[in-house]
């Protein structure tokens, strides 16, 4: 929100009204996860209307929700996505109200796990995918082993998947 408002001050002065930053003040906002504080930045003349979470809102929306838990999915930790946060919606979000908003993937992850499969698959494929991860100041090649099944019917199917150290360390 501050990125919005330095670009609505420019708009401002651009039109040649005189304005400029007044401080900031702090609310409380509701989200699926929880209540936080929250703290907005504010403009002399009250014109600075945020597109984040704009005036009066109280309760964040799904979005920002949705974007923390691909950051989890992706493997980001909990420093890094409150850095990010922080960064990029001028909030302070805590270490359990991160943890409360990836915690609701968990049912439908497990719901996955242990959902029941084919009895019998025409073919059976697995593949292995390889990405760099930061891991303790350098960089290191991970590999995920995907298995994908066709049934008899000739639907495919995301049997699981598979972390690995490298590709030949299944």
């Amino acid at each position: 929100m501050g990125g919005e408002l330095e670009a609505h001050l420019q708009q401002e002065k651009a039109a040649g009204k005189s304005n400029r930053k007044n401080g900031k003040t702090s609310k409380k906002v509701k989200s699926l996860s929880g209540e936080f504080e929250l703290e907005t930045s504010r403009d002399r003349s009250g014109s600075f209307e945020p597109m984040v979470l704009p005036k009066r809102q109280l309760i964040i929306n799904t979005e920002l929700e949705e974007k923390i838990i691909s950051l989890s999915g992706l493997g980001l930790s909990t420093r890094d996505i409150t850095k990010y946060v922080k960064e990029m919606y001028q909030m302070d979000i805590s270490a359990a109200t991160l943890s409360a908003i990836t915690d609701k993937v968990i049912p439908a992850m497990n719901e996955w796990r242990y959902r029941p499969l084919e009895p019998v698959y025409a073919f059976v494929y697995l593949d292995c995918m390889h990405y760099k991860v930061r891991e303790g100041g350098s960089v290191v090649t991970r590999a995920v082993y995907n298995i994908l099944g066709v049934s008899l019917s000739g639907t495919k199917d995301l049997i699981g998947m598979h972390l690995s150290e490298s590709e030949g360390a299944g």
